[in-house]
């Protein structure tokens, strides 16, 4: 399947994308160049087109992961906080221990901006 594109030239942000056009198929491509055209934007500030929907995915996974803060990135990676109360209820000290071990080890990996 291929996926409709606009991108803005300028800073190589997809700014939309459809699922299930043809690049053959003259409406769609008039659809997107409309899209550009309906809100007032130059079609020559953006690049439109027709990409594998894997591709245009893997864009928008890019764009997503330059937008996250460090506190985002920790966030995703910190241990579950269920380990430390865990190991707190059981009196487990190796087991906070490590809870703690891994934060810190986090908090390395991506340092406050």
């Amino acid at each position: 399947m291929t996926t409709s594109y606009v991108k803005e030239k300028a800073t190589n942000k997809v700014l939309t994308s459809t699922n299930g056009q043809d690049q053959n198929n003259p409406i769609h491509v008039e659809a997107v160049n409309n899209f550009v055209i309906s809100r007032g934007w130059s079609l020559d500030d953006y690049e439109v087109g027709f990409a594998d929907d894997n591709v245009v995915k893997e864009w928008f996974d890019i764009q997503d992961e330059a937008l996250k803060t460090y506190a985002d990135k920790r966030k995703e990676e910190y241990p579950p906080i269920e380990d430390y109360l865990d190991g707190i209820v059981k009196g487990d000290t190796a087991q906070v221990d490590k809870y703690i071990s891994d934060c810190l080890a986090v908090k390395t990996k991506f340092p406050k901006e």
